[in-house]
């Protein structure tokens, strides 16, 4: 069975769920609703796809910016809440 992706129209979650081909709606994970629609999904090409200690180094800079700028949002309203600016 294949992946398909869907889209609930009720709150607009995405999800991907294994299911049969025939399937054409399913119960939305979040709010429950059967209102949702499966969505075509590009495929990507054979071998565009990276891979790799390149993919991997790439991952772990990404979540050090991310840690980085969360410890200067942290810090900003530490500042703000002691009256600093």
């Amino acid at each position: 069975m294949p992946v398909y992706e869907f889209e609930c129209e009720e709150c607009g979650e995405r999800f991907e769920e294994l299911t049969s081909s025939e399937t054409r709606s399913l119960a939305c994970p979040r709010c429950a609703s059967t209102r949702t629609r499966r969505l075509l999904s590009p495929v990507s090409p054979a071998g565009r796809q990276p891979r790799g200690a390149g993919v991997r180094s790439d991952e772990s800079r990404r979540r050090d910016r991310e840690a980085a700028r969360g410890e200067r949002l942290a810090a900003s309203k530490r500042k703000r809440a002691q009256g600093g600016t």
